[in-house]
């Protein structure tokens, strides 16, 4: 059977959040915005409060958030973090690994998303760089585009969109390949050994019972700098 006992639940992972407090330029306090293109995202909120303005084919949405409150968005869905206070929250990511290999595109200007060269430089931190002020100026120029996007959709409807999406695309496709074996090795292979399981019951059999076991992640020394805040982030698995 498959070997999937240290993995995080349907090969999901989960980050403590802790928001920005940094002012963007329409004056508001928050993080960077960015969409996903293979990768569902679910928020419970710990503490806090704030707003999740959201940008899709449905046109533009801003959700309030407060402590107990669950929401989730699928792929291709532009957000932005606002933080009213304190805003807290536990990221629950589907494919855990695939954010971290790239499935995400911030909503920088036109010009920044025109070659994977210029996006990248503005969007992957090099390590003598500064985190938190490559951070920070992450974080102005996609929310920079972030809001001339929703003018455009006000203005033309939902169809403003297709150019952003199409960039996208194009941005990350090369990493298609890498990003589907960690697919299947991470959820894939938990809804497989769950197919499995449910085989071994039907046949009355107990013995895959004597293979659980107990994982337990300790959290990192430092919170890193994430789009939309500092993070502690947990592997979907133990390392080594």
């Amino acid at each position: 059977m498959t070997g999937t006992g240290q993995l995080f639940p349907a090969g999901t992972a989960v980050t403590h959040l802790a928001v920005y407090d940094w002012t963007t330029p329409d004056g508001l306090v928050g993080g960077s915005a960015h969409v996903h293109l293979a990768c569902t995202e679910g928020y419970v909120v710990l503490g806090g409060s704030g707003r999740l303005q959201t940008l899709s084919r449905d046109g533009y949405a801003e959700t309030r958030l407060e402590p107990m409150t669950v929401a989730w968005f699928s792929p291709g869905v532009l957000h932005r973090l606002i933080n009213d206070g304190d805003l807290q929250i536990l990221v629950v990511m589907q494919n855990a690994g695939l954010p971290e290999a790239g499935d995400s595109v911030l909503a920088f200007p036109p010009d920044y998303l025109a070659t994977r060269n210029a996006y990248r430089a503005v969007a992957t931190p090099a390590e003598t760089s500064e985190p938190a002020t490559f951070a920070r100026r992450r974080q102005q120029l996609a929310v920079e585009g972030f809001l001339a996007l929703c003018d455009q959709v006000r203005s033309e409807g939902p169809t403003a969109l297709d150019d952003f999406y199409e960039a996208a695309v194009a941005l990350v496709r090369d990493q298609v390949p890498g990003w589907r074996a960690i697919w299947a090795a991470g959820p894939l292979a938990a809804a497989e050994r769950t197919g499995e399981q449910l085989d071994l019951l039907e046949q009355g059999r107990d013995d895959y019972l004597r293979e659980g076991q107990l994982t337990v992640l300790s959290p990192p020394a430092s919170r890193s700098y994430g789009m939309c805040g500092r993070l502690i982030s947990y592997p979907p698995r133990p390392p080594g």
